[in-house]
């Protein structure tokens, strides 16, 4: 059966975005399609906030048939990266458990082919009550990333990634070194003189989200919409789609939000989907390809 064609919102040179239910659309587009799907879902929150709310208790039933739909249409060397936040036990100062429920579940479609975490130096100290009210918790900083994929060898280059060396390094590149054995018994070999243009980057993504100058923001403000509440830095999914894709391949956020994957997609070549439910979002989203002239 042909699957039910849904037009988009939006669309710009490279990118498509629709405005409806994640499994709905999710459920209309080809198998084996996408090279990577890049995302923030909602967060599962003990109180209501603007962008939804669902609690621990509901939220593996919840995203398990989205994750099945994200899975079908991956190309079989795809991956699926996910941001999730953590949560909170209700009236109590204790972790909820669901975010390594869920991990386990995905575990039984997906393989785990790394895990990230991001940490944001300039997140405000909360939960409030255990952290400035009580002091019996220190403030939360890391955000874990699940790196997720459909099989054991998905697509992925570290060399699109790299980092500029420390002084350290560059140092050591200039004057060379004596290849010697290290106390912790690794030996440093005359191949790490080679200069490969940069180093490979951790697995710990330092990225500060206190931005204040956005366009998106202005443009939001003078059109009297909604700025969504809770933005990533483009950094992040600008990291994954150079380090997971290449140039021409399709980048999918079933969760858009205000659409930073697919503005950071399109600046870098990549063809892209967003999919979100709030139709103000997406209107505000749509400000981000202003000036590339969006249809």
């Amino acid at each position: 059966m042909a699957k039910a064609r849904v037009l988009p919102a939006y669309t710009t040179r490279l990118g498509r975005a629709f405005h409806g239910d994640a499994l709905d659309v999710l459920r209309t587009l080809p198998d084996e399609s996408i090279a990577v799907v890049f995302t923030s879902p909602p967060v599962a929150l003990r109180r209501q906030k603007a962008y939804g709310h669902l609690p621990p208790s509901e939220y593996i039933a919840w995203f398990w048939p989205i994750a099945e739909q994200i899975h079908r249409v991956l190309r079989r060397d795809g991956s699926f990266v996910m941001e999730l936040g953590g949560a909170w036990n209700p009236g109590s100062g204790t972790r909820s458990l669901f975010t390594y429920e869920l991990l386990l579940k995905l575990g039984t479609i997906f393989h785990l082919a790394q895990d990230f975490y991001w940490y944001n130096p300039s997140r405000l100290p909360t939960p409030a009550e255990w952290v400035t009210i009580r002091r019996t918790r220190v403030k939360e900083a890391v955000t874990q990333i699940w790196w997720l994929s459909k099989t054991t060898e998905p697509q992925a280059d570290n060399r699109r990634v790299l980092i500029p060396y420390s002084k350290s390094m560059r140092r050591l590149l200039q004057n060379g070194y004596e290849p010697a054995l290290r106390p912790s018994q690794h030996e440093i070999g005359p191949h790490f003189r080679k200069d490969n243009g940069g180093a490979i980057p951790p697995n710990i993504l330092t990225v500060p989200n206190s931005r204040s100058y956005d366009p998106y923001l202005f443009k939001c403000r003078a059109a009297g919409l909604p700025i969504h509440p809770a933005r990533f830095p483009p950094e992040l999914p600008n990291f994954f789609i150079r380090f997971l894709t290449e140039p021409g391949q399709t980048v999918l956020d079933p969760f858009a939000g205000s659409n930073v994957t697919g503005q950071e997609a399109e600046r870098l070549g990549r063809k892209w989907l967003s999919i979100e439910l709030n139709a103000d979002y997406v209107a505000g989203s749509r400000l981000r390809f202003v000036d590339e002239r969006a249809a």
